[in-house]
């Protein structure tokens, strides 16, 4: 290996094999500086683990969803409802599939894939989007990019998708997983909860009232659906138009490009978002403002 002296700046040759953990004495031949030399650390290469798979999504109930599926198939499930905490768990626990929510908090998903895409430990990974189209009738196309990413959901389609699409995705995974591919839950009914099966002495009505109450959901809930609803919008409009998207935004002619977009998202906003709910904050500009934030960095 080569040292440098830091008094003189004279490069060294050093026999590796005459260094220890703690350090040998060098003495410089031009200078006379005595360098303390260190034997270079192992660099344990990190592995993919083909037993693991992220899930990572905004929405409490589908990350309890696609859990329970994924964990009644053997596999180990780690969890994050936003961005940075998706990348942190990813270096961390080094999953072999992490199934992504593009509209992300924090960092928006289909970013999480373009960076652990490449980074040379996380590049082999594979990714499922999971986008959430705020008018499900609108699009008849796929997305004009997947951002790295091998699979997509609508996420309404989790439960007939989602096993279909990781069998799908194993077949490209090392062949130490081969063994562990998954039978499509779909096969296999789930069995009802038991609050939904019909027994004569029991009475659900009561049951049915107490769930149709709108008062029941709590008011931060409600703020977090309003800002996942922004999110949701704002990215649709550049899931399926990314390159003209990109474009404005470097012309900042984002908001003349798509007027018609955004004014149909923002009446589509109004009519879901209840008004004392939109008087807390302005969340669909702010989705907005953040969105353009996040593509001119």
């Amino acid at each position: 290996m080569v040292v440098i002296c830091p008094k003189c700046k004279t490069k060294l040759k050093v026999d590796e094999t005459r260094l220890s953990s703690e350090g040998s004495r060098f003495k410089c031949p031009k200078c006379s500086t005595v360098l303390v030399v260190k034997k270079p650390a192992v660099q344990v290469k990190k592995v993919l683990d083909s037993s693991k798979i992220l899930v990572a999504h905004s929405n409490p109930a589908v990350v309890g969803q696609m859990s329970s599926m994924l964990t009644r198939q053997g596999f180990k499930v780690t969890t994050s409802a936003d961005g940075i905490d998706a990348m942190v768990k990813t270096l961390k626990e080094y999953p072999f599939l992490a199934v992504v929510e593009v509209v992300l908090p924090k960092i928006y998903g289909f970013e999480v894939c373009k960076r652990l895409k490449s980074r040379p430990e996380t590049k082999n990974m594979k990714f499922i989007l999971i986008t959430s189209p705020y008018d499900k009738t609108k699009y008849r196309r796929e997305p004009a990019s997947l951002y790295g990413a091998d699979e997509y959901i609508e996420d309404h389609n989790i439960p007939a998708e989602l096993i279909e699409k990781i069998n799908r995705l194993i077949g490209g995974i090392p062949e130490e997983k081969a063994e562990k591919t998954i039978q499509p839950v779909v096969t296999k009914p789930e069995p009802q909860p038991a609050e939904t099966v019909e027994r004569p002495e029991q009475k659900i009505e009561p049951v049915i009232k107490k769930e149709a109450v709108p008062e029941a959901k709590p008011a931060d809930e409600n703020i977090e659906r309003a800002k996942r609803l922004s999110r949701t919008i704002i990215n649709d409009i550049y899931l399926y138009n990314s390159a003209k998207v990109d474009e404005a935004i470097r012309n900042d002619s984002f908001y003349s490009v798509f007027a018609s977009d955004l004014k149909e998202g923002k009446k589509l906003y109004e009519n879901r978002i209840l008004p004392d709910v939109r008087n807390k904050g302005d969340f669909f500009n702010e989705a907005i403002k953040n969105f353009i934030a996040s593509k001119k960095k």
